[in-house]
């Protein structure tokens, strides 16, 4: 039995509400064991044995049937989770700065890593490491120049999902 972590895409905003009891209720009816879900942004903890990636379709084509909408869903394991958090490919992050996980949905190709960390300025940095990308922004994340439209360029066939660094170090206690 492996321990997952499922983060579902622009969930909680606006009218993508996805209601955590309801998405914990769905992972339970798939089957998964110790369901939990960690803030009200999409993370979902469970255990199960499986691949990742046939979670993620099973996961998704739940979701969507409860609640009516896309939802891209990105599965990772308990191990991938802690490898993301406890990297530090920026060392330690000046007060008021911040740092981001941008999860992606496929490994990235060659042509993708390169368009990604092409977009690192004076402000934002971006360095792929593994399947994931690390993004520092040098202030505010309102204040990044790397708006969603700047990602669907880099990575038109990917989709993605962020996550606050702080948030994801915080998730490691419940997994």
């Amino acid at each position: 039995m492996t321990r997952f972590v499922a983060f579902l895409r622009a969930v909680n905003l606006g009218r993508r509400q996805v209601a955590m009891a309801a998405a914990r209720q769905a992972l339970n009816d798939l089957g998964f064991e110790q369901v939990s879900s960690f803030l009200n942004s999409g993370n979902l903890l469970f255990s199960s044995s499986g691949k990742a990636s046939e979670h993620e379709v099973a996961i998704r084509s739940a979701l969507e049937d409860i609640f009516g909408f896309e939802i891209t869903t990105f599965v990772r394991t308990a191990k991938q989770v802690s490898d993301l958090a406890d990297a530090k490919p920026f060392g330690d992050i000046a007060a008021g700065h911040t740092h981001f996980a941008l999860l992606t949905l496929t490994p990235l190709t060659a042509g993708e890593k390169q368009a990604v960390e092409a977009l690192s300025n004076d402000h934002d940095e971006v360095l792929v490491r593994g399947r994931d990308v690390h993004w520092l922004i040098r202030s505010k994340s309102t204040e990044t120049t790397l708006g969603p439209g700047t990602w669907k360029r880099a990575l038109p066939d990917n989709p993605t999902t962020a996550r606050n660094m702080t948030m994801m170090v915080r998730l490691l206690d419940k997994l």
